[in-house]
Formats: structure tokens, sequence, C-alpha cells
């Protein structure tokens, strides 16, 4: 979860500059700034999907509304793929147009479901109370103006960096737990069989 937790900001901050390159010259769409750009976006909402995986994996309290919360963000994530092959494929998007209201019930159901899942996180102690607050500025700024794209990657990154660092301690816990198992079955192993007793 700690590396999803970081990546998926991340990688829509190197989108968000990369579409800044890409207009540079006064133009969008076609470049290679362009193509880069879109395939690190779709990286990103698939990582965000699978990070909605891993937080209603990892809820404990109303886990039908955390079901319910990761089924939306994975919704809104994949409207947003679909949108995003589109834009790097002229043929699939004259093929296989997004649907009209899924093109505008997709990015809310995405931040909803995420909030949802973040703020079930804050109920169960494991995440400040500012955390969805911040993710919520982050897509705020997104819909605001796209050129604040590399501006809510990083509010993004504040917004998820407590989940990237609780993961932390969990993990190194589970891994001297692991080791300790190790330990232990190894020395019950080595250790010699006593002599029997003869009468």
């Amino acid at each position: 979860m700690r590396s999803m937790a970081f990546a998926a900001p991340l990688l829509l901050l190197a989108y968000g500059v990369l579409r800044w390159i890409d207009g540079l010259d006064g133009h969008r769409r076609g470049g290679p700034a362009w193509d880069v750009g879109h395939l690190a976006f779709l990286a990103s909402m698939a990582t965000f999907a699978l990070l909605a995986v891993a937080l209603w994996r990892r809820a404990r309290l109303a886990r039908r509304t955390a079901l319910v919360a990761a089924a939306a963000a994975i919704l809104g994530s994949a409207c947003m793929i679909w949108v995003i092959v589109g834009d790097l494929s002229a043929s699939f998007q004259d093929g296989y147009p997004l649907p009209g209201p899924l093109r505008t019930a997709g990015p809310i159901a995405f931040v909803l479901g995420t909030i949802g899942l973040l703020s079930l996180q804050v109920a169960s102690g494991r995440l400040p109370v500012w955390s969805p607050m911040l993710f919520f500025a982050g897509y705020t700024a997104i819909s605001i103006d796209l050129d604040l794209l590399p501006l809510a990657g990083l509010i993004l990154l504040g917004a998820l960096y407590p989940l990237a660092a609780s993961a932390a301690p969990a993990r190194a816990a589970r891994l001297r737990q692991r080791r300790e198992q190790a330990a232990s079955a190894s020395r019950r192993h080595e250790r010699p069989a006593r002599p029997s007793r003869t009468a």
C-alpha cells in the first residue's frame, strides 16, 4: 500500500508536468510529451484503483460502506482510463466513446469513493482528519483548471503521505514477526532429540 500511496499522486504530478511541457509550443496533443504524460495518467488511475482495493481490504469499520466506496472509486478510475485511452487512440475514441452520463459521473464517483475510503481510515484512527479534506482540495484544483495538475499532484501526495507512512511500521512489524517465527521453527528443528530411557 505504501508504494501505491506514493506512486498514484506522483504519476499524476508527472502527467501535469508533461502536459505543461507539451503546451509550451502553443499546441497540445500528438507530441511525445502528450503520449508519455497520458500513459503516466493512465498508470496513476490504475494505481488509484488498486489503492481503493487495498483500502477496502484494510477497512475495519463499516465493511459494506467500504465496499460501496471502493466500487465507486474503481468505477470512476475505469471511466477516466477509458477517456485516456480515447485521447491516445482516435480510432478507439470514435469506435467506443464513453457515454455522456459516465463521463460526468465517473470523476465524481472516483473522488467520493476515495474520500469515503479515507474517511473510514480516519474513523479507525489510522489517518488524520485532514487527509480526506486535502484529497478533496487536490481534486478541486484539477476541476478548476487542468493547468493546476502539478499542484494537485503535490496536494494529493500530501493527503496520502500519512497512509504511506503508516504502512511502514506495519510492514516492519510483519517482517519482524516472520523472522521470529522462522527462527523459532529453526530452533525446534535443530533441538537434539532426548535419549530414550531403557528399563
